[in-house]
């Protein structure tokens, strides 16, 4: 928009006011340097006015009465407990990676955090011994810096200054940022990494005829060393990452219409998008390494892990391994243990299946096999040859090896492991899998499963205990022993289903053994009792190396979801974000109805999306005049006007669209990224309507009244930031009719208990 009048300070071309601090060496006492031509060597220092006011003042917002409340606020329940692990070195489980968590650590091992702290539930007071000030200041850090990259960011768009400073302002003053940036929350982190990182990008393409230079690389690199940062917090940096490589593949296909050489296009290529993949490789296995070199210790969380991965902690599965035989042998009793996704262990139990199901099938009435959660006595089978009907272990042990027959016995039971051309109870389409009960009527046993060793490359083809990944598979029916992911009804006692599948070749088909001891007596009563006895607490570490460790932890935290899909009263759709119809309560005062709930300043949201559909409008009609040969605007005002579309409404959608395909409970602060782009958006937009109207209607008394309407419009976002604010700093104690004068949507859910 139109630049007010600023003071005599130097500028540079884009107008930026700037204080240089020039160092030249030209004389040095009255020796003259000699050279070819004159040289001076000179120091540079720029301090931008603008951007070190905007980080002053988001600072002074963000730091403000930072400790209170003196309670944990929302999620801070569940990165409070992260970062107290970190603090005692011990493995937790967590979908999103860690770098965000790590740097809350971090400032809390500074302040001398011990991670004793139980962070129990919401509204829990903190103790006096918790460094609240350091776990909450690096969020509120990260905040305030968002506001003057924004500012920056946009002028590298050649948005003029005060459009710039307006962009940077609406951020400043949106309640919703505000608020996310005052708790141990990853939002502010996960901004500022994606602005600073496309900061990178967009000064990158300044470079981009400098081919080579030191800026080329500098810029090139560190963008992508911060939009990894920014997808090592969530992953939803990942969609600014898809936006910086859309922007530059845009720019590598508007360069193959250049005069380069073929090799000079073949050495850019392979550099820039080199660069673009393997820094980006770096810093995050980086950070990974990081994060399991810390986590050595045994927690809470490690049963979700592979028994090999809770076997390399530190006070793991530590029982297990020590002393225990390696080799799986026949006679060897073992638990066997679903390896990918849910923690279960094979079982069964006296109780045979229904003769009828619900829907009016009939079943095998065998004995029942599940899949159970938890440690039990009735999850231990013992490992036979068909050919051999004493289970005592043999010396030398009879090893099993890939592709070998057995038969699995459970050991309390004494039944063997059995599957047949019978429907499953949950899964149809699939085989039934029993005990084989011997009823005298025409259904034979079919007892026989082949062993097939899948890393066998790794530990050779001998079936070891915890580190081989086995199937078994059917051998009459060819068909792999599989947990299905179903319940059980109440005859099932609600433990999960166990079927025969065609399909071998998947995930949920793969076991491996954690428990193993051999068997030593042939009195069948004596093996119950030492089934009865055996040790099931696991205490010393195995191996794995980093990159084991890595690829588990990325199949678990991809594919394992722990998070109950039930809706939670405060979550909401993406389709209601825009208008913000739904916040979210943080905190409530016992005492009074101070409250935190996450709101955005109203004026900035409806302005922002109403920016969105202008934008649109203008792109469709100047498309359709462009077609007709009709051109409104210059090319270099069509040019920045069709960047700003390809960067911030694209950054838009790209942060937005895919929540309307994600199978999760979500909140309104999911939608902070896309808000910052459209805001972003909303600004550049208002910029080039008032270039139209000032150079094609030549109406000043017009681009007046607009500058008016902006400094009014301002002032209505300042008042409601201010009045918003009591919900944001939650320091303010709050009669009902305070809260009910809030209310001006009637879908926000304030929490009212005192009158």
């Amino acid at each position: 928009m139109g630049s007010p009048k600023s003071s005599n300070v130097n500028k540079t071309p884009d107008s930026k006011p700037k204080i240089k601090v020039e160092n030249s060496k030209q004389d040095l006492g009255n020796t003259q340097i000699e050279n070819e031509s004159k040289k001076f060597f000179r120091i540079q220092f720029e301090l931008d006015l603008v951007s070190v006011c905007l980080f002053l003042v988001s600072a002074s917002t963000r730091l403000y009465k930072l400790e209170q409340p003196r309670n944990i606020v929302f999620d801070e329940l569940h990165y409070g407990k992260y970062v107290s692990l970190y603090m005692k070195n011990t493995f937790f489980f967590d979908s999103h990676p860690p770098l965000g968590k790590q740097l809350i650590a971090f400032a809390a091992s500074l302040a001398n955090y011990d991670g004793t702290f139980k962070f129990d539930k919401i509204g829990s007071p903190y103790s006096e011994e918790i460094p609240l000030f350091a776990l909450r200041f690096v969020p509120a850090l990260f905040g305030s810096l968002i506001v003057p990259t924004a500012y920056h960011l946009l002028l590298e768009f050649n948005l003029s200054q005060w459009t710039s400073l307006i962009g940077a302002s609406l951020l400043l003053f949106d309640n919703a940022l505000l608020t996310q940036s005052r708790f141990i929350l990853m939002e502010s982190m996960i901004v500022f990494f994606a602005l600073f990182g496309l900061l990178g990008v967009m000064k990158f393409r300044r470079e981009y005829a400098n081919f080579l230079s030191f800026r080329w690389f500098f810029w090139l690199i560190v963008s992508f060393i911060s939009l990894t940062c920014s997808a090592s917090i969530k992953y939803v940096g990942f969609y600014t990452c898809c936006l910086a490589f859309y922007i530059l593949m845009r720019d590598f296909w508007k360069l193959l219409g250049s005069k380069l050489s073929d090799a000079a296009l073949y050495l850019r290529f392979f550099l820039q998008f080199g660069i673009a993949m393997f820094v980006p490789i770096i810093v995050y296995m980086t950070i990974f390494y990081i994060h399991l070199s810390v986590l050595y210790k045994a927690g809470p969380h490690d049963s979700i892990m592979t028994s090999a991965f809770q076997a390399s902690l530190e006070g793991g599965l530590a029982s297990i391994t020590k002393g225990q035989p390696l080799l799986v042998a026949h006679g060897s009793q073992i638990t066997l243990r679903h390896s990918h996704g849910r923690t279960c262990w094979l079982h069964s139990h006296n109780h045979v299946y229904p003769i009828r199901y619900a829907d009016k099938r009939g079943s095998s009435h065998q004995q029942q096999v599940t899949c159970y959660s938890f440690k039990d006595v009735n999850n231990w089978w013992i490992v036979k040859r068909p050919d051999k009907n004493d289970l005592v272990v043999e010396y030398p042990v009879d090893a099993i090896k890939d592709g070998d027959i057995i038969q699995l016995v459970h050991g309390i039971t004494s039944r063997a492991l059995n599957s047949h051309d019978v429907a499953a109870p949950q899964s149809p389409q699939c085989q039934e899998v029993s005990c084989y009960i011997d009823y005298n009527v025409s259904m034979p046993a079919q007892n026989l499963w082949r062993v097939e060793i899948l890393n066998k490359e790794n530990n050779g083809d001998s079936w070891h205990t915890i580190q081989s990944l086995v199937r078994l598979v059917h051998v009459d029916t060819n068909t792999a022993l599989k947990f299905s992911g179903k319940q059980l009804p109440d005859w099932g006692f609600h433990q999960h289903e166990i079927v025969a599948d065609r399909i071998i070749n998947q995930d949920d088909t793969v076991w491996n053994v954690e428990e193993h001891r051999y068997t030593k007596s042939g009195d069948q009563k004596e093996r119950e009792r030492d089934l009865v006895t055996a040790e099931m607490i696991p205490t010393t570490a195995t191996k794995l190396s980093f990159l084991e460790k890595f690829i588990e932890l990325h199949y678990k935290m991809w594919f394992t979801s722990t998070e109950n899909l039930q809706n939670h009263m405060y979550s909401s759709e993406p389709h209601e974000w825009p208008l913000m119809s739904r916040g979210i309560a943080y905190w409530v005062s016992s005492d009074s109805n101070a409250q935190i709930h996450l709101l955005g300043n109203l004026m900035i949201w409806y302005s922002a999306t109403s920016g969105v559909f202008i934008y649109i409008f203008l792109l469709i009609f100047y498309l359709l005049r462009r077609r007709r040969l009709i051109f409104d605007l210059d090319k270099h005002t069509w040019e920045k006007f069709e960047t700003i579309g390809e960067v911030f409404l694209a950054g838009y959608l790209f942060h937005y669209i895919p929540y309307f395909f994600v199978d999760r409970t979500l909140f309104l602060h999911h939608y902070l990224p896309a808000f910052v782009f459209k805001t972003f958006l909303l600004s550049a937009v208002m910029e080039h309507a008032y270039i139209v109207v000032k150079n094609n209607f030549k109406a000043v008394i017009l681009s007046k009244i607009m500058i008016l309407m902006q400094l009014i419009w301002l002032s209505l976002i300042f008042f409601v930031y201010v009045k918003f604010s009591v919900l944001s700093y939650g320091t303010t104690e709050l009669t009902m009719k305070d809260i009910l004068d809030l209310r001006w949507k009637d879908t926000w859910d304030f929490i009212i208990h005192k009158k």
